[in-house]
């Protein structure tokens, strides 16, 4: 590396050394404001472009509302997952979690999931692979992942502690629910065009035995955060672009809060309803034994009940088991966010500290040290890692929020359908009933 003057910041203007003011200059404030929202809300210009004929409808960031019967929500997820096949076609890395088994020893009760592997990568030696992983090597593969890319949104894991008392863990339900958490992760994992080639993450899917290689994960993570927290250097303000990232996150942790909140208290609402359906129709059919008459009624409103509190159960247990869990795992993914603008931050205050004492020094025809420019291409590295981190983590949560925002919609969509089928099923025997009369009398 040349010794000379220091590259500036892509975002900084800056020239050389003596016209250096600061890496946060009033220079760059107006550049990066006007990249600021686009970097957040990717596309919304285009949202808000003007033209003749029909109004547009748009959510308030810009995103564009498709407006349809509502027959044409199954269709939608149909073409939904025509994107996911279009885009498998380009990849050539496929993981998938899946055979959860329970294994029991003197020692401990664990689960392991069966990792498989498929690929065309010519650095594998096989087209496909498989080895059984538990919990903890995930946690030390996500551990690595932090250490040797520090730069790079790591995807979260599932939290690992549970309440005792509250939750199962070796429940089915709840094992099915981490498995599905699991092999997110590590889809996102491969979909990554730099994490997916980390020698960790081949050891992982290709190791038999992990125990050796984890021996010092908790020490190189703990290491880890000392170097980025502890550093001593203290940030004098973040850049617009990533200040405005962080304000979005905690706009985003807000909102996502308040809906787990609320879908928490639906579902227990429901769950308290559907107790009272099932007591509610056996009633009917109880009550028709003693009403020759009125008996064929009686039965269809306890079966129109029945199959009432079914579509019910039905709905909640969708709500509970797809739902939520994506809310939490984006919750989570903030924290791994917030983690990087961190370690971001802390890399940049020490260039700013070490930039400051060669700008102030009193020999200005001392070659610049060699360890501010080095400081300067991890600021660089760090400021383009997270700008393309960002931009995918933006486009992932558009598509994942877009599918689960429409499946809510088909499921509520069939539960309705379902219920108004169970009680117009009932209206013909009324009728039938009805006219037999008629015809007595």
């Amino acid at each position: 590396m040349s010794l000379g003057t220091p590259r500036s910041l892509a975002s900084s203007g800056q020239k050389n050394i003596q016209d250096i003011r600061h890496p946060l200059c009033a220079a760059e404030e107006s550049a990066s404001s006007r990249s600021a929202d686009a970097l957040i809300h990717p596309g919304s210009g285009a949202a808000t472009g003007g033209g003749g004929g029909e109004k547009d409808l748009s959510l308030p960031n810009g995103t564009p509302v498709e407006t349809s019967s509502p027959a044409s929500s199954s269709s939608l997820l149909n073409r939904l997952q025509l994107d996911d096949d279009l885009d498998g076609e380009t990849r050539d890395l496929f993981v998938t979690v899946d055979d959860p088994k329970k294994h029991v020893s003197t020692m401990e009760t664990y689960i392991t999931y069966r990792v498989c592997t498929k690929t065309t990568r010519t650095e594998f030696d096989l087209p496909e692979y498989s080895v059984r992983r538990r919990y903890q090597d995930f946690d030390w593969l996500r551990n690595k992942l932090e250490e040797s890319q520090p730069t790079h949104l790591i995807p979260p894991l599932p939290e690992k502690f549970v309440m005792k008392g509250v939750v199962d863990r070796f429940s089915e339900e709840f094992v099915d629910t981490r498995r599905k958490a699991l092999d997110k992760f590590l889809k996102r994992v491969a979909d990554h065009p730099v994490l997916s080639f980390n020698e960790h993450f081949n050891a992982f899917l290709l190791a038999k035995d992990l125990n050796k290689r984890q021996g010092l994960a908790l020490l190189t993570k703990m290491g880890e955060s000392v170097k980025y927290v502890t550093g001593g250097y203290k940030l004098r303000g973040r850049p617009i672009e990533f200040a405005a990232m962080g304000d979005y996150l905690d706009m985003f942790t807000q909102k996502l809060g308040t809906i787990d909140r609320i879908a928490q208290r639906i579902i227990k609402e429901q769950s308290e309803f559907l107790m009272e359906l099932r007591e509610y129709g056996p009633v009917y059919s109880s009550w028709s034994s003693f009403e020759e008459e009125l008996h064929d009624p009686l039965e269809g409103v306890s079966g129109c009940v029945s199959n009432c509190s079914s579509a019910l159960d039905e709905l909640t247990e969708d709500m509970s088991e797809e739902f939520l869990p994506v809310l939490r795992e984006y919750v989570l993914y903030i924290e791994s966010m917030k983690t990087v603008l961190k370690k971001r931050d802390q890399v940049q205050a020490e260039y700013e500290t070490k930039l400051e004492a060669v700008v102030f020094r009193e020999d200005k025809k001392t070659p610049v040290p060699t360890d501010v420019e080095k400081c300067q291409d991890r600021v660089e590295c760090f400021n383009a890692d997270l700008k393309a981190d960002w931009d995918r983590w933006q486009n992932n949560k558009r598509q994942d929020f877009r599918q689960l925002l429409t499946g809510m919609a088909d499921k509520n969509i069939q539960y309705y359908e379902k219920c108004l089928a169970a009680w117009e099923s009932l209206i013909p025997s009324l009728q039938d009933k009805q006219e037999a009369r008629d015809e007595t009398n």
